[in-house]
């Protein structure tokens, strides 16, 4: 009878054993090789560029209206035709990008700060604290986004001759904010509560690091990303819930150039010139569908068990 033999292999001193990889490296690595990734950063770069940068785009000035062509239909002076003012719908589109981008980052980033706080908070004290700000956060988010701005941006209406452009934008993105970070609350405490009882946060503590030093260091980094991962996703909706605002007279209101105001604009004459509403609602449509689709990408390649 012949004895087995257990034969364990090791690695020569050529072979490439590898190098240990982060979570964001792996994570960046997996989204790489994705093509919904590279298409959704490509539609973002482009809008981006509309909102910062609109006279790489066209040189038409989007506040000109010519009353001799009003509701013309796409040609080659109006590649995508004029509106009941006469305005250039093409102009007006890509000037339309500036507001709808930055209510939709700001407020992106606001909720992501202030409902980081507040789950931060609620998820490492715990107790009698967490009870408090769970309450507090169940009573914002049992108001429906789009209601509780409707209803806030109705009780403080603007004043298109005298209220300033930053304010108005202000005033979208502080509505958007006080009914939209509780979501991020609840998952920001939720991650908080999984990565506490891990090993380096109790050695942390029991070599004495302050609470705010433990958040900072230990908590925040491995907390985060699915926050950030929501927020992006979150990012469609609020410029979703910005138009939709607009498109009811409450949210951005002329002057003011937005994709919402261009929609409201166009449903008195749908029906004869359909390409009035057509172009405005395509790009809103496409701005929400880039950030989705990266907010999809994203959470992917941040979870292990999609790979």
């Amino acid at each position: 009878m012949t004895d087995s033999l257990a034969v364990s292999v090791q690695p020569t001193a050529g072979e490439d054993v590898g190098e240990a990889r982060s979570l964001a490296q792996d994570a960046w690595r997996s989204l790489r090789k994705n093509k919904i990734f590279w298409i959704s950063v490509t539609l973002i770069t482009a809008f981006v560029l509309m909102a910062v940068w609109p006279s790489l785009f066209t040189r038409t000035d989007p506040t000109f209206g010519d009353i001799n062509n009003v509701r013309d239909t796409p040609s080659g002076a109006h590649i995508f035709g004029t509106d009941g003012q006469g305005y250039d719908i093409f102009a007006r589109t890509i000037y339309g990008a500036r507001a709808s981008i930055i209510v939709g980052i700001l407020t992106s980033l606001t909720t992501l700060i202030v409902g980081g706080v507040v789950g931060i908070v609620a998820g490492f004290y715990g107790g009698w604290i967490d009870a408090v700000v769970s309450r507090i956060t169940d009573i914002f988010f049992a108001i429906p986004l789009l209601l509780g701005g409707i209803l806030f941006m109705a009780s403080f209406p603007n004043n298109p001759q005298s209220t300033p452009y930053l304010v108005i934008v202000g005033k979208v993105v502080l509505t958007l904010t006080i009914f939209g970070w509780p979501s991020i609350a609840r998952l920001m405490r939720s991650s908080v509560l999984q990565v506490k009882p891990n090993e380096y946060v109790l050695a942390a503590r029991a070599l004495g690091a302050s609470p705010l030093r433990i958040i900072r260091s230990h908590i925040l980094p491995n907390a985060l990303a699915p926050a950030i991962v929501v927020s992006t996703i979150n990012l469609g909706g609020f410029i979703v819930a910005e138009a939709t605002l607009s498109f009811l007279g409450i949210g951005l209101t002329p002057p003011a150039i937005s994709w919402g105001v261009a929609i409201s604009d166009a449903l008195v004459a749908v029906r004869t010139y359909p390409h009035i509403l057509l172009f405005p609602s395509l790009f809103l449509s496409l701005a929400v569908l880039a950030f989705i689709l990266l907010g999809d990408a994203v959470r992917d390649a941040f979870d292990p068990k999609s790979r």
